[in-house]
């Protein structure tokens, strides 16, 4: 795989990222110039996936498949894949929604990008009706000429969750 861009925003370490509240945070992401016409349509869409590589995790030789989620002694060991643990993945990947806030040529406006500076962009998707769980809950109308999508339904998580 090759990045198609770079993150760049003020969170340069764990802690900032943790104490600045990510979800209100801004960021840009700045696609290589090559990429650009791919951007065409972005527009239409109020959120959209971006996924991203962890490159501030220190490599390890094992994979840890039992972790405690966010290094929280209080919460229950579980599996990795139960988790959004960076450090004790498998493949260092970073899977976000974002909200879409504006594009201007190669650089994508977001809000919510839990991803530190200088992280290698992978891909970049929109968030659709067809991503949203539960189907039966969800609503769909024309305004202005976009799909306008509304949700009510129920996403069930784990009980540790709730410690958070």
């Amino acid at each position: 795989m090759q990045p198609i861009g770079t993150v760049r925003n003020s969170i340069t370490e764990q802690e900032a990222l943790n104490a600045s509240h990510f979800k209100r945070r801004e960021s840009h992401i700045v696609l290589k110039k090559q990429y650009a016409k791919g951007l065409r349509g972005l527009e239409d869409y109020s959120h959209l996936f971006v996924l991203f590589w962890l490159h501030k995790v220190a490599k390890r030789n094992k994979v840890e498949l039992i972790t405690r989620p966010g290094h929280r002694e209080h919460l229950p060991r579980v599996g990795v894949f139960s988790t959004r643990n960076a450090r004790h993945r498998p493949n260092h990947l970073g899977l976000t929604v974002v909200k879409f806030l504006s594009r201007r040529s190669n650089v994508i406006r977001v809000r919510g990008l839990d991803a530190f500076d200088g992280s290698p962009v992978l891909d970049i998707k929109p968030y659709t009706h067809m991503d949203i769980a539960g189907k039966k809950g969800v609503t769909r109308k024309r305004k202005n000429g976009s799909m306008v999508l509304g949700f009510k339904g129920r996403i069930t998580v784990s009980e540790w969750w709730s410690r958070f």
